[in-house]
């Protein structure tokens, strides 16, 4: 037969005198979720006729009573009762930190000297504005004014190290997020320090049989201090007939439960154990005028006096009063209810079951295991934003066509066997298109200059002022083979009516596409270069606004950016 019964916190009355028997057991595998574990233990036990107990003892003080559940089959016929839950005094254990100790300290050094740099080029960016809050009038020798003709080269100079200073802040903020990112990683499975008498849990099972049972069980429990992460490697093979990218899925594991698990079944699962099941409730909100507590000092020197005995009573009462709504509003409240997530598998959740078995120290150091691999036909093409670097990035697409969706996480790019960096995956569901950047395409060439300025200067009251610009972008491919190209450009966009911006049609290349994606300004032009082709794009806009109004260039934070 076989039994089950999930935990419960106390024994059963019946069982209360029952003779206890040490429980052998190992832990036969393990499910490991991005917050925690589910640890699955196996063990046989010889029952006595009557009722007894069978306690597992040492089990770590991680694990959580309310998920415990057991389960038992027997050549007889059995019943389990209660399951109770004790804490025991343990040993002290050395743990093995110095590995994960040596990486947070170099990780943590990382972390200091990227944040000295972000400083830097905060400072640096805020010396550029200031620098730019300087009208022309007080740029010339000795602060005298600087002639018109060089207006534009100081404004084009400054919004072009304003460019660039923005996008080398965005880089390093970029890396001090994931940095931070594997560190708190790293400090979620941090070992503890063993104490003395540092404590254990106990598990006692209650079980009664009509005559003696050789019995099974099996015993599992969610513990803290576990967690993997998702880790990928993209190989780029663009020589061959057809380019083509190798996609491998890893996942490192981490654990300081405070047991060791040696030769056990891993899964990893995508479905986070301890968070929440349901969206969290609104309360009402009420809205009145703000009245400042002078307000109520005030008034009450303006009414009569009360005795002291009143004043004193009056206030007794009040007090009296809120704590009866206090005790009211506790009331209402429930205990949070603990829950165990079941294993599920879907379009943005799924579970891995590591072939073979595997071995995980408690000491918090990392195990690496590989989940998936793959090979997925790759659409190569060429990426470039000239106003900011004139060359060309390769890139390269492809369909995700596994089961399981890609977590977010960090991938090791190769191209044609050579390592070019580190990109990153965010969520991608099945079926989904994706695209990598595989280093710079040395065989395209991109040429970008601004070919006119116009401005001019108000020569009487209220008479607008426009500033007018026009942009040449040449690109020529070396390739042996037809190549597709993409470009991004933009144009100055204005919320305030009284600035105008327009693109002058007769003197630009017509965009593929005007607005890409949700970034305001921002157009692509995408386009076939033949072997040796040469391809030019030009871009004018012209701006208009008051005369007696000077002009300020702000860049937008990219939507989704991570910095």
């Amino acid at each position: 037969m076989r039994n089950h019964i999930a935990a419960a916190l106390i024994l059963a009355p019946g069982f209360a005198g029952a003779a206890e028997t040490e429980f052998a057991s190992r832990i036969d595998r393990v499910t490991v979720y991005p917050d925690g574990a589910v640890v699955t233990r196996l063990g046989k036990a010889q029952l006595l006729q009557g009722v007894s107990q069978l306690v597992l003892r040492g089990l770590p003080a991680t694990i959580d009573p309310a998920s415990i559940r057991v389960e038992g089959k027997g050549d007889g016929v059995f019943s389990v009762g209660a399951v109770d839950v004790r804490l025991a005094p343990g040993d002290a254990r050395p743990v093995l930190d110095t590995v994960m100790e040596e990486k947070l300290k170099g990780l943590r050094d990382d972390k200091a000297k990227l944040e000295g740099q972000v400083a830097a080029i905060e400072a640096k960016r805020a010396t550029i504005e200031r620098f730019a809050q300087t009208g022309p009038d007080k740029l010339g020798p000795d602060g005298k004014a600087l002639p018109v003709a060089d207006w534009p080269a100081v404004f084009e100079a400054i919004g072009t190290a304003l460019v660039k200073v923005q996008d080398e802040l965005r880089g390093v903020r970029n890396r001090l997020s994931d940095v931070e990112a594997e560190i708190a990683a790293l400090e979620r499975a941090r070992p503890q320090a063993g104490r003395p008498g540092a404590p254990k849990r106990d598990v006692a099972i209650a079980v009664e049989a009509p005559q003696p049972v050789a019995a099974e069980f099996t015993v599992s429990y969610r513990v803290t201090g576990a967690n993997w992460t998702p880790t990928y490697e993209a190989r780029l093979t663009t020589t061959g007939a057809k380019p083509q990218i190798a996609l491998t899925r890893r996942a490192e594991l981490r654990q300081r439960s405070g047991e060791p698990w040696d030769d056990v079944a891993l899964t990893l699962s995508t479905t986070r154990s301890a968070g929440g099941t349901g969206a969290p409730d609104l309360s009402p909100m009420q809205v009145a005028f703000f009245e400042p507590p002078v307000v109520y000092e005030r008034r009450e020197r303006m009414s009569a006096a009360p005795a002291p005995m009143a004043a004193a009573r009056a206030k007794a009462e009040a007090e009296a009063d809120a704590r009866a709504k206090q005790s009211q509003r506790s009331a209402a409240l429930k205990p949070a209810e603990i829950e165990v997530a079941e294993i599920e598998a879907g379009a943005y959740q799924a579970s891995f079951q590591v072939p073979g078995r595997a071995t995980i120290p408690q000491d918090g150091s990392s195990r690496t295991v590989v989940l998936t691999e793959r090979k997925a036909e790759a659409t190569l093409s060429a990426r470039a934003v000239p106003e900011l670097e004139q060359k060309a990035y390769l890139q390269a697409g492809f369909v995700h066509e596994e089961e399981a969706p890609l977590l977010p996480g960090r991938v090791a790019l190769h191209r044609d066997g050579s390592y070019v960096g580190m990109g990153r995956f965010e969520l991608v569901a099945p079926g989904d298109e994706v695209a990598l950047g595989f280093g710079a395409d040395d065989r395209i060439k991109v040429g970008f200059a601004p070919v006119k300025r116009r401005e001019n200067e108000p020569r009487w009251l209220n008479q607008s002022r426009t500033d007018q610009r026009e942009f040449r972008t040449v690109v020529k491919s070396l390739h042996a083979q037809p190549v597709k190209v993409t470009l991004l450009q933009r144009v100055p966009f204005s919320e305030n009516s009284a600035i105008t911006v327009e693109t002058i049609a007769a003197q630009t290349t017509p965009p593929t596409e005007k607005q890409v994606g949700d970034r305001r300004g921002v157009s692509s032009w995408t386009f076939e270069l033949a072997p040796g082709g040469e391809k030019e794009v030009r871009l004018a806009y012209r701006i208009k606004w008051p005369g007696d109004r000077e002009l300020s260039y702000d860049e937008q934070p990219l939507p989704n950016a991570r910095d």
